[in-house]
């Protein structure tokens, strides 16, 4: 064997790249000196692209397919080398594989709040994030201005730019939307398209396109997101006023339950202020009257209706308004002798030994004179 046929069979015969990671773009083929045999097959595989470099020009791509590297197939090659179809000496070109797959699941989001116009809120700051996919659309485009000679390029390593241009993109579809912030989270789906258009447009002059993105959430600042939060409570319980009347009663029924707790001998309390806060304005126009005119003061709040409870056969029902034990005793279901409680109140008393429940048995006309 002579020194050249040695020589030949040193050289490279099959070139091809299989990626054993799910982030590599740009993979260079490495041979010592670049010098790869004429003849050589070159194998190109679904997802992926080959990129010729030759004495620093770009020389051909290769899409998908088995090809020999010869001069019938490489008509670029040919003019940049000036071979003949009788050379058939090694040359030295760069091979460099470019991944053409979708690498998805990449990450945006806005480092700012976005300052918008909304038409039932006003001047509102949002955060948007969500996920994106990238992938090359022109690989020998996309190799001389982002690559350049880095022989093993990743997604990490243009990761930065093209978040830097979503989320420019973001905040124009998002403040020229004109959709109300409560609508947004309806209109993700179009709003992520219409990102995704406006990115590939700012994108393509790298070779790189932006199949798809997506808006997973539009967040409010925590101070708006609890005042909204505080406005969906108001239209849930709708009536505040009804609210309140039941929030009261409901407190009322907690601390009669414990009768000698100090919720209950504080709320005791309160009402019996609202209570000489009312009689002392019920008694205002047959008092002393000043004897200088002064400013009229504000009128009082209005008395604090009791409500009672009634004991029964060991049992504690209630509890009920003072209308309620009208009924009751018309009724005969509350008696004279019957024992009440209410709160402020010293003990269970009968009914006809308290003022306030008294005038209710004297509105009952008396029994029938016997013969009648």
């Amino acid at each position: 064997m002579s020194i050249l046929d040695f020589l030949s069979g040193q050289f490279i015969d099959v070139i091809e790249w299989t990626d054993d990671t799910r982030d590599t773009m740009v993979y260079r083929f490495d041979r010592y000196g670049h010098e790869i045999k004429y003849g050589a097959k070159l194998t190109v595989r679904e997802g992926q692209a080959a990129v010729f470099i030759h004495e620093g020009q770009l020389a051909d791509v290769f899409m998908p397919g088995l090809y020999m590297l010869e001069t019938n197939n490489m008509p670029i090659m040919t003019s940049l080398q000036h071979w003949d179809h009788g050379f058939k000496s090694p040359f030295k070109s760069e091979i460099y594989f470019v991944a053409t797959r979708r690498f998805t699941d990449l990450k945006w989001g806005t480092k700012n709040p976005i300052t918008l116009r909304d038409p039932e809120f006003g001047p509102v700051r949002l955060r948007a994030f969500g996920t994106y996919a990238i992938k090359v659309s022109d690989p020998g485009k996309f190799l001389t201005e982002i690559v350049g000679t880095d022989g093993e390029f990743t997604q990490d390593e243009v990761q930065f730019q093209l978040r830097n241009m979503i989320v420019q993109s973001a905040s124009r579809a998002l403040a020229g939307s004109n959709i109300p912030v409560l609508d947004m989270a309806a209109n993700t789906d179009g709003l992520g398209k219409i990102v995704a258009d406006q990115v590939t447009v700012t994108t393509a002059d790298y070779g790189i396109a932006v199949p798809e993105l997506y808006i997973e959430n539009i967040s409010l600042p925590p101070a708006v997101e609890e005042a909204l939060d505080k406005r969906t409570s108001m239209g849930v319980l709708g009536d505040l006023s009804k609210y309140q009347q039941y929030a009261t009663a409901e407190a009322m029924q907690t601390a009669a339950a414990t009768p000698n707790s100090g919720m209950g001998a504080g709320l005791g309390m309160g009402m019996g202020m609202g209570m000489a806060q009312g009689i002392a304005g019920a008694a205002g126009p047959w008092g002393a009257q000043p004897q200088h005119h002064a400013a009229p003061a504000a009128p009082p709040p209005p008395p604090v209706e009791h409500v009672w409870h009634v004991a029964e056969n060991g049992e504690t029902k209630g509890p009920f308004s003072k209308a309620a034990l009208g009924r009751m005793v018309s009724a005969g279901e509350v008696k004279r002798d019957t024992h009440v409680w209410t709160q402020g109140q010293d003990g269970w008393l009968k009914a006809g030994d308290v003022d306030e429940l008294a005038q209710l048995f004297t509105v009952m006309p008396p029994p029938p004179p016997p013969g009648i």
